[in-house]
């Protein structure tokens, strides 16, 4: 996949792994690394709730359906970190959209309250800031990766 952007008349294309790698230089494995899966996993089981709580409504519309769709959607990315950036956009205009009235608000909304909106958010800004992390399919698919390369035959029987 590719993403195209014009500038001064130019036009440039990188993959999305080149995208991925410079927007995330590095991929934090250990404590930090098992803290963003939990913040990722804590917002994707918000998300799944609140997608939850769209697709039960009786009176549901097709717009309540597919924001529905859409939260269980990016909360699922979310999780299991793949596409992250793209998620966090997708969560990120969930989270606020039913505040600014842009979005019609579920019966069970999880960010009513403003604490909790400031929290979800400071959560989003941490992940896209920091990365998905190593427990992540973005590190997997799109991380940095050593290269090892053997020395020749003749170096060796010296």
């Amino acid at each position: 996949m590719l993403s195209c952007t014009v500038r001064l008349g130019r036009l440039s294309c990188v993959s999305w792994e080149v995208l991925l790698q410079l927007l995330f230089s590095a991929f934090p494995g250990g404590w930090p690394g098992i803290s963003l899966l939990l913040m990722r996993g804590v917002l994707a089981i918000a998300m799944f709730t609140q997608g939850g709580a769209y697709l039960a409504q009786p009176d549901g519309t097709l717009t309540i359906s597919a924001l529905g769709a859409f939260a269980l959607i990016a909360g699922g990315l979310l999780l299991i970190g793949l596409f992250t950036p793209f998620a966090i956009l997708l969560v990120g205009l969930n989270i606020i959209g039913v505040p600014l009235s842009v979005f019609p608000a579920p019966a069970a909304h999880i960010f009513d309250s403003p604490p909790a909106l400031v929290f979800a958010l400071a959560m989003l800004v941490g992940i896209l800031g920091v990365g998905p992390g190593r427990f992540s399919v973005d590190a997997r698919m799109f991380g940095r990766r050593e290269i090892i390369i053997p020395l020749p035959q003749s170096h060796l029987e010296r």
